[in-house]
């Protein structure tokens, strides 16, 4: 293939058919004078091979070359693409692999963030579980002290112990266990049932458990902190009220003993001579606290048995004549001694005390026991006579109407008669006498010691 511009003519002359030796290249000068044909041409490609030409224009001929320049460039680029493809690849691989771990690392971390956080709550709720069963057990535990405590006698128990203030001696409930003298308007009346001075049973002082708005609201950890702290209230005025009991008894107890040696009387052998209602069952045992009991059961073990000799007690002084025989405002016309005989003017031992009253007034037995005597005799006049047993009785003298009859088992303000003048003397009265063992002795020391019972009362 071969290049060059020029006429066809002179192509044609200067490539004969080659006979022989090629004749030099020369070149062809074209006349002088206007040839734009020529010139035309001359700015055209041409191409020879074969003996065939083909003769293209510039344009045409810097598009292929261009083509042809931009083919190169494009095999120059996919020769280079394939010659760095594995590093490439290699590379992009090595950070998809790298960015794939990053985030499995991180799901890593926020599973085992969440696992930790889900710990904490179980072990948060179970840490609260834990708290909650300790204060059930707690609340458990107060509200069968307080049934325990409904049972003492002396205490107005309800389910939290309301009030505050320790009960005393002064505002202790009136019942058996209250030896009081006769006063002076004598109402008997039953003492209540210990039922019905209970409430109920169930702690109100301790709030009920709170609900999931509540806690939610106001945070577990306060709401179980409240609710120990309304239990420890709970279980401190138990135990002052408790203690009060326990010192209140141990106060009558010790008040009533020196009572009965004050009076020289023999407290074990009134014990045995008490009366005892109609009461039975099998025996059981009260068995002590163990050595692991609670400062609580050991404190009212110790009063159950101040209890149980409180009401030994009571029932030995059921029979000690220290009330007033007769009710109302009353006048000693005489008392118990030496004094000047009414009728004869001497000198006499009187062996009782004289109650100034009105004919028909009601007397009444000074302590639990049974006529032995019951009719006229002598000085007396009309009198009635009671045997307390253990050597104590008394003597009801110049009643006007004998009620009570021989052999009668009388109760504590049972009426037996009435006052009146009969026998030796003067004028409506009452003669009473107490005796220990057939001797007479002074009424008022009797009477005193009610005095002080009342105020152990």
């Amino acid at each position: 293939m071969s290049y060059r511009s020029g006429h066809p003519s002179e192509h044609q002359q200067h490539h004969a058919p080659h006979h022989g030796r090629q004749a030099p290249y020369r070149a062809h000068r074209p006349p002088p004078g206007p040839q734009p044909r020529i010139a035309a041409e001359a700015s055209s490609y041409t191409f020879a091979h074969a003996g065939r030409q083909v003769r293209i224009g510039p344009v045409l001929f810097w598009i292929v070359v261009g083509t042809i320049v931009l083919l190169g460039c494009w095999s120059a680029a996919t020769a280079t693409y394939f010659a760095f493809r594995d590093d490439v690849l290699t590379r992009l691989i090595a950070r998809q692999a790298e960015m794939q771990y990053a985030y499995e690392d991180r799901i890593a971390e926020l599973r085992a963030k969440v696992d930790r956080t889900t710990s904490r709550q179980l072990l948060d709720q179970e840490q609260f579980d834990q708290k909650l069963d300790q204060v059930m057990r707690r609340q458990t535990m107060l509200e069968s002290r307080t049934s325990a405590m409904s049972t003492l006698p002396d205490v107005a128990v309800t389910g939290s112990i309301k009030s505050s203030r320790t009960p005393t001696t002064d505002s202790a409930p009136a019942g058996p266990l209250k030896p009081s003298p006769i006063n002076d308007t004598v109402i008997f009346v039953a003492p209540p049932d210990r039922e019905a001075r209970l409430e109920s049973r169930s702690p109100a002082a301790a709030p009920a458990l709170p609900t999931t708005q509540y806690a939610k609201a106001q945070g577990l950890d306060t709401a179980l902190t409240k609710l120990e702290q309304s239990l420890d209230l709970v279980e401190k005025r138990q135990i002052a009220t408790l203690g009060s009991v326990e010192e209140s008894f141990e106060s009558r107890a010790r008040r009533m003993r020196g009572v009965l040696a004050d009076l020289g009387l023999d407290a074990r052998g009134l014990e045995a001579a008490a009366p005892r209602a109609g009461v039975g069952g099998p025996f059981v045992p009260l068995k002590p606290p163990s050595s692991n009991a609670s400062a609580f059961d050991r404190q009212l073990y110790r009063i159950n048995l101040s209890r149980t000799q409180l009401d030994r007690l009571n029932r030995a002084l059921a029979l000690v004549p220290y009330r007033k025989p007769v009710v109302g405002e009353v006048e000693l016309s005489s008392g118990f001694g030496v004094r000047t005989d009414p009728f004869l003017g001497r000198p006499a031992m009187h062996t009782g005390l004289d109650f100034r009253g009105s004919s028909g007034d009601p007397v009444r037995a000074t302590a639990v026991g049974k006529v032995v005597n019951a009719g006229w005799q002598g000085g007396y006049g009309q009198m009635v006579e009671i045997n307390h047993g253990n050597g104590l009785s008394t003597r009801y003298g110049h009643l006007s109407k004998i009620i009570a009859k021989v052999g009668q088992s009388v109760q504590i303000g049972q009426v037996i008669g009435e006052i009146g003048s009969t026998g030796r003397s003067t004028g409506p009265h009452l003669h009473y006498e107490t005796r220990i063992d057939g001797e007479a002795v002074d009424p008022q020391k009797f009477l005193r010691a009610g005095v002080r019972l009342a105020g152990a009362g």
